[in-house]
């Protein structure tokens, strides 16, 4: 049984703890790896030895950095393939949507190798009568990461690329559910000549986990998981004088108009609603259709294609690959399970119904049918709450309007899109809605690397996003200088705010 361990200092260790934890394939219910579980005095040692990398690492020129990030995204494209078969085997997510996830996640490093020009600062001569202002963006010292089970390569690689090209040090707590794509990235780093100590790869529980948001060597903290657990870090990491980027759940929705191409926009609710069994932040689970009609020629067409959904072991390639693959955990698909039989209850029609799906040679598997539901009201749980699985919500509105309302109303206010012919609605909805991330006919907008990811409300803690221009700023600290150099002694004392008139 391959043993998952931690990475410190340049070497993967497995932990005098002596606990390990199971991880499992979701597609078969077989555990296929064991986790070493770290200790506190693990933890410590990360942080010390990140502590000690950084002043050697900070000072190192940012061309050399970037140097490194190239050589670090040759190598992930490289082993992209022996990435994504650990992914598929820990998440169970299918194989395209496994090589997709790596494919968004390069793009992040791509843009870190561009750390020179994106730390540049600021430049103003003569400011006054020989006085020059200059700013430099320097790094914050060590940081820390904790990220969710479902993108276990790509959540990461929104934060440490930019990190360590900023010349920060880096610990990485990735999930106990999938946790082997995070130490591999690690040996690559080392291969791609980062030096040791640098990156750091740390299995612990949550209770020690919180060293990495109460140490005073630590000053940035990067989270991504639930809203509870979010709004904790936030405030906890905050209190002990940090900076932090935390973000939560998400209860993203689709408006979509009469005008709308219907057979474009289902095909997009398909893909935003089911890709990766609905475990996405991005993922689209509740569609507000505007008026009777067009919800119903929605129904019509969602039913017979979300029934027909091909579901499976997510390994298989090609012709023969799966369109959706089992959830993380016997754990998840149970509470999914349990947000199905809610729905029921709370007396949202149930059009398609995705419990008890069978897949030949996989009973153990977790895995759970594309289930749509109709006349989903807001006073209804699987309307408040993110269910995180494959599950759809039809939601009724008589006008454009009272579909905005009931959008913005939402707590969480992580992505939501349009579908409409119309431009001048587009435009509208782009204004006026209270979420971070928008679509236009586009049913997953997840901004490129050179733009910044992050909702708004309860999806977000923290006044900064993760990559593009405000990854930069999270992980740079701003210093301005403002320079004279007199031809020749000062011989007035100056005591009156100067102005460099």
């Amino acid at each position: 049984m391959t043993i998952v361990g931690n990475f410190i200092d340049g070497k993967i260790t497995h932990s005098a703890s002596n606990e390990t934890i199971p991880v499992y394939d979701p597609a078969t219910g077989k555990v296929v790896r064991e986790l070493t579980q770290s200790t506190a005095a693990e933890v410590e040692q990360a942080i010390e030895v990140a502590h000690a990398a950084f002043p050697e690492w900070s000072k190192t020129a940012p061309l050399r950095r970037a140097r490194v990030m190239f050589n670090f995204k040759a190598l992930m494209e490289k082993h992209r393939e022996e990435l994504a078969a650990l992914i598929v085997s820990e998440h169970g997510k299918v194989w395209s949507d496994a090589l997709g996830e790596l494919t968004r996640g390069i793009e992040v490093i791509e843009y870190a190798c561009g750390i020179p020009h994106l730390i540049k600062g600021e430049n103003s001569p003569s400011v006054g009568t020989g006085v020059d202002s200059y700013s430099l963006m320097q790094p914050v010292g060590v940081v820390a990461g904790i990220t969710p089970f479902n993108f276990p390569a790509m959540v990461p690689l929104w934060m440490f690329p930019i990190a360590l090209a900023c010349g920060n040090t880096f610990i990485l707590k990735p999930p106990a559910l999938d946790p082997s794509a995070s130490v591999r990235m690690a040996e690559l780093l080392k291969e791609a000549g980062l030096p040791d100590g640098v990156f750091n790869v740390v299995h612990s529980s949550n209770e020690d986990a919180e060293q990495l948001y109460k140490d005073p060597r630590i000053a940035a903290v990067s989270f991504v998981g639930s809203s509870g657990v979010a709004e904790h870090i936030y405030k906890t990491a905050s209190a002990h004088g940090k900076r932090v980027q935390a973000f939560g759940a998400a209860k993203n929705h689709a408006i979509v108009m009469p005008d709308a191409d219907l057979d474009a926009t289902v095909n997009a609710i398909m893909g935003g609603a089911f890709g990766s069994a609905g475990e996405r932040c991005m993922a689209l689970p509740v569609v507000v259709a505007v008026g009777d009609d067009t919800a119903d020629k929605l129904i019509a067409r969602l039913t017979p294609l979300i029934k027909a959904l091909r579901v499976g072991p997510g390994i298989q390639k090609g012709a023969e690959e799966n369109e959706m693959g089992p959830v993380v955990s016997a754990a998840h698909q149970k509470k999914v399970l349990g947000y199905i039989d809610k729905g029921e209850q709370e007396g949202a029609k149930l059009v398609v119904d995705g419990r008890g799906i069978q897949v030949a040679g996989h009973a153990e598997g977790y895995y759970v049918g594309g289930t749509l539901f109709d006349n989903v009201t807001s006073d209804m749980t699987i309307w408040r709450e993110e269910i995180f699985g494959p599950v759809l919500s039809i939601m009724r509105s008589s006008d454009y309007d009272s579909a905005l309302q009931l959008v913005n109303s939402h707590e969480f206010g992580n992505g939501s899109a349009i579908f409409t012919s119309n431009g001048h609605t587009a435009r509208e909805f782009v204004q006026n809605v209270e979420a971070g991330m928008v679509g236009v006919n586009v049913p997953v907008p997840v901004p490129m690397a050179f733009h910044s990811f992050g909702g708004w409300k309860r999806s977000v803690f923290g006044a900064l996003n993760v990559h593009g221009p405000d990854g930069v700023r999270f992980y740079t600290r701003m210093k301005t200088a403002t320079v004279r150099w007199p031809s020749g002694q000062q011989t007035v004392s100056e005591f009156s705010m100067p102005t460099l008139g």
